[in-house]
């Protein structure tokens, strides 16, 4: 059984130890002995460039930059094709946003891992340690003739009855160990793939911001030309805000007081027909939803369960009806983001506010119609117009990317979503839309 054991034990014991450091000094020369000459310090190491991948990265780019540009003539004039390419876009990059937060996900939980075998090995190295040396000195010092030294011998009996108690401990130890190094190498090979899907994603999603952010420059250009928002006007409502205490109270002065806002509420109500909770939107609807060139809202509101997609990739933290921690419930959904992210509108309609507004920092209102109105709050910054009106899915405000805009509670930045009918809290769940790429990982 030793015999069989050893190259085991030996195999396993020194995958699992490191190797010794070297001596801090070689040892002197003996007496006499010409000493050698130093040897001349090496050379510093200079760091190898890749020079294919900087080629590669600025092939990208140059590529990137064309089809940025032909895009961006496309959509010159051409609003419907702005908005399709923005929506496009803004979806892609909210599944990126959602697969990287998986895929950091599980870099953690693997590093996790990794860290609790490592552990678990150093811990073991004492016990296994003593148990080789003992096989290692029986290797070099066998058991002596009985007939010539009978006291050795006996020693020699009562270690092999030692040994005996021992080794098949040492055998589950062994194989255990061994079964820890092969997940530990298992481990550290997803973690290297988990690592390059990573870097891919993040290039990724970086052209997709970049695509996104000069869109948007050219969709407010656009706006601000066919309908130039005055400063006096966005001076007012942001007046009304700071004498306001209540969202309901700034939305109906809002829309009554600011001419950008009051003529936004009009055509919100004049094109929205009366509820109808038990329609269905049929293929006229889903079409008119499909049209990127439209300039109302494609169906009502109440019809859009089910349809509308998440303005946001994240991890949702809090549901609406959710106890608030103060005895009271939560009034919509939060949701943890990464920095950065892009936030997009989840229904059609009309900005009725788009700034900062007492605790909910930057806070964005949409008109929905039908007496609906949506609310986000936690943006770190907003990308439309008092009176601008946005479809579903486009690209509205962007999450904070510093450590300011991260939640002391979560450390990320969080998205505060509200859907609101006639000034009361309602529940959102029924309206999102149930595909894989739109859902919030709970």
């Amino acid at each position: 059984m030793i015999a069989r054991l050893r190259p085991l034990a030996v195999a396993v014991l020194l995958a699992a130890v490191p190797a010794l450091p070297a001596p801090a000094q070689a040892p002197a020369p003996p007496a006499g002995a010409p000493v050698p000459r130093p040897r001349p310090p090496a050379a510093a190491s200079v760091p190898r460039v890749d020079t294919d991948a900087l080629k590669n990265d600025v092939t990208r780019n140059e590529s990137f930059q064309k089809r940025l540009a032909a895009d961006l003539e496309a959509a010159r004039g051409d609003r419907g094709k702005l908005n399709q390419i923005l929506v496009d876009t803004a979806a892609r990059s909210r599944e990126v946003e959602q697969q990287l937060i998986e895929v950091e996900a599980r870099m953690g939980e693997l590093d996790r891992t990794a860290s609790q075998i490592t552990a678990s090995l150093q811990a073991r190295r004492a016990v296994l340690a003593e148990v080789l040396a003992a096989l290692v000195r029986m290797g070099r010092d066998p058991p002596p003739a009985l007939i010539m030294r009978p006291g050795d011998a006996l020693d020699a009996v009562r270690s092999a009855i030692l040994l005996g108690a021992i080794l098949p401990e040492m055998r589950v130890e062994a194989e255990t160990l061994a079964a820890d190094l092969s997940e530990l190498a298992r481990v550290r090979t997803e973690l290297t793939s988990a690592r390059d899907r990573l870097t891919s994603l993040r290039q990724s999603l970086d052209e997709d911001r970049a695509r996104i952010s000069a869109l948007v420059g050219e969709r407010q250009r656009q706006q601000a030309a066919t309908q130039p928002l005055p400063q006096t006007e966005k001076a007012q409502a942001e007046s009304l805000a700071k004498g306001t205490g209540d969202v309901h109270d700034l939305v109906t002065k809002l829309e009554r007081d600011v001419p950008s806002t009051a003529r936004a509420a009009e055509a919100a109500r004049t094109t929205a027909p009366a509820d109808t909770p038990n329609a269905t939107p049929g293929p006229t609807e889903i079409a008119a939803l499909q049209n990127p060139a439209r300039i109302a809202p494609a169906m009502p509101f109440v019809e859009a369960k089910g349809l509308l997609p998440l303005p946001v990739a994240g991890v949702r933290l809090k549901d609406f009806g959710a106890s608030d921690g103060v005895g009271g419930m939560e009034k919509g959904l939060t949701i943890a983001t990464r920095m950065g992210a892009q936030v997009t509108a989840p229904a059609d309609g009309w900005v009725v506010y788009a700034g900062p507004f007492r605790s909910y920092g930057q806070l964005l209102i949409i008109n929905a119609g039908g007496g609906y109105h949506v609310l986000m709050a936690g943006m770190d910054r907003i990308t439309v117009d008092l009176g601008q009106f946005v479809l579903a899915g486009e690209p509205v405000a962007v999450m904070g990317s510093g450590s300011r805009a991260a939640n002391a509670a979560s450390g990320q930045p969080q998205l505060y979503v509200e859907f609101r009918k006639d000034g009361v809290s309602i529940d959102p769940a029924p309206w999102w839309a149930a595909t894989d790429s739109q859902k919030v990982r709970g």
